[in-house]
């Protein structure tokens, strides 16, 4: 992989749904496993019914509220862990959902974190998929990405972005109209499809 470089904290402090496509080409990197970012989704806080920090701060979305560049790590549906870029202004809640990586580096550790999958698309396709295979659980949460905090952060490296593709967002019941899904049209890894 060419020369790296994380991320910086200026590069998360902006709104969601300008980060949020942005991030389409980086580089999920945890230990020696890494991953090309192709599915992303913003959401905005206050703004948006289908974000968790909709009705405010609770002990569970602390993290949301900032700052900027850190994890937002939460258990879905009582079975899976989904982790969350944090976005925006301190003090307001914004975050980016990585939904899909496809998987660059460390893959024989991911099909050891992912046992069942067959396809190698089956290792990252899905934020749940991706957790597990980057070994991400709540523990992570808060976790900061700008200093590669437990060696989990996400880099530039230099190659060039694919074009990003808009879609409403995936699995939601408030919000799901929105247009605020982007993915890598065509990749093998996306796990949602475009609506």
């Amino acid at each position: 992989m060419a020369r790296r470089r994380r991320r910086p904290r200026s590069f998360y402090a902006r709104h969601p749904l300008e980060v949020a496509p942005d991030l389409i080409g980086s580089v999920l990197v945890h230990g020696g496993r890494s991953g090309r970012i192709v599915e992303v989704e913003a959401y905005c806080g206050a703004d948006d019914p289908g974000s968790h920090a909709f009705r405010g701060r609770t002990p569970r979305t602390t993290t949301m509220f900032g700052p900027a560049g850190h994890l937002y790590v939460y258990f879905s549906y009582g079975l899976h862990w989904c982790a969350n870029v944090v976005c925006g202004a301190e003090g307001e809640a914004g975050a980016v959902l990585l939904r899909a990586v496809a998987p660059v580096t460390g893959i024989e550790a991911m099909r050891a974190a992912r046992a069942r999958a067959r396809r190698e698309r089956d290792l990252t396709a899905g934020p749940a998929r991706l957790c597990q295979a980057f070994g991400v659980d709540g523990s992570f949460d808060g976790t900061d990405l700008v200093k590669a905090e437990r060696g989990l952060t996400i880099v530039d490296d230099g190659a060039v972005a694919p074009p990003a593709a808009a879609s409403t967002r995936v699995g939601l019941s408030s919000g799901e109209d929105l247009p605020w899904r982007w993915y890598v049209r065509g990749d093998p890894n996306v796990s949602g499809r475009p609506r």
